[in-house]
């Protein structure tokens, strides 16, 4: 899978991923996936490679939206993914999603707040969020509450169920 260089983006850790997707293992199947703040979108094309029926990759970021397609194209899932270039709160209000997994970028904390009210109002029923460690995301998030936190270094995941 192509990658971008420089530390615009992020990739998730191998064994963060892999927690994750242990989580999500009785879900996956046959949902419909949402990739915020993208990236590669090594996320969501492991959840189309996992059962997912479709994914939804978000990224504003346009070299990273290309290198999304190409990887779509090249590992032949381009038929099962939707691929939007934009502002990630927009987008958020269009789509519907069963998992919405959020990564943005550290710095822009903000993101956060902003995305799980959003998330929260919209009835998203599963939300996951990747986050530095030492930030602390709240409890709850209009009808998102979070049932459970996988720490691993400086990287950890909330999961968010309403």
């Amino acid at each position: 899978m192509r990658t971008l260089p420089g530390l615009e983006t992020r990739p998730t850790p191998d064994r963060l991923r892999e927690a994750l997707f242990n989580v999500l293992a009785p879900v996956i199947s046959d949902s419909i996936f949402l990739d915020a703040y993208a990236g590669t979108g090594a996320v969501g094309i492991e959840a189309l490679s996992r059962g997912a029926r479709r994914a939804i990759f978000v990224e504003k970021n346009r070299a990273a939206v290309e290198v999304i397609r190409e990887n779509l194209t090249a590992l032949g899932l381009e038929s099962r993914a939707e691929v939007y270039t934009g502002k990630t709160l927009v987008v958020l209000e269009r789509v519907q999603a069963d998992i919405v997994f959020l990564d943005p970028p550290y710095q822009k904390e903000i993101e956060y707040e902003s995305a799980l009210i959003a998330l929260g109002a919209s009835g998203s029923k599963l939300v996951i969020a990747q986050h530095a460690s030492r930030a602390s995301l709240n409890p709850e998030y209009a009808n998102l509450k979070r049932y459970r936190l996988i720490k691993q270094g400086d990287n950890s995941l909330s999961f968010y169920q309403s």
